[in-house]
């Protein structure tokens, strides 16, 4: 019998997969994240898209929230002149 284990990096992956979008806090309550800007960071370095985008809700308060989305033609060029130069 195989079981596998499921890493909070994997969570917060799933969830911003998913489409949602994950405040810190969230990432801390509902992930038992320690620092959500080290698992972002690692999600960033193995290749996802994951932008931080500040929204406000209808009273007034704005936060930021992290989403999963595509890189623009930029970025996608600047990785593969990274690598053809040799500095990844």
């Amino acid at each position: 019998m195989t079981t596998s284990v499921t890493t909070k990096t994997d969570k917060v992956l799933n969830a911003l997969q998913s489409g949602r979008t994950l405040s810190s806090a969230q990432m801390r309550s509902q992930f038992g994240v320690g620092n959500p800007q080290a698992v972002i960071q690692t999600l960033r370095f193995k290749g996802f898209a994951i932008y931080l985008n500040t929204v406000t809700d209808t009273k007034g308060r704005s936060r930021n929230v992290y989403r999963l989305g595509n890189p623009s033609r930029a970025v996608v060029a600047a990785g593969y002149k990274a690598l053809s130069q040799g500095t990844v």
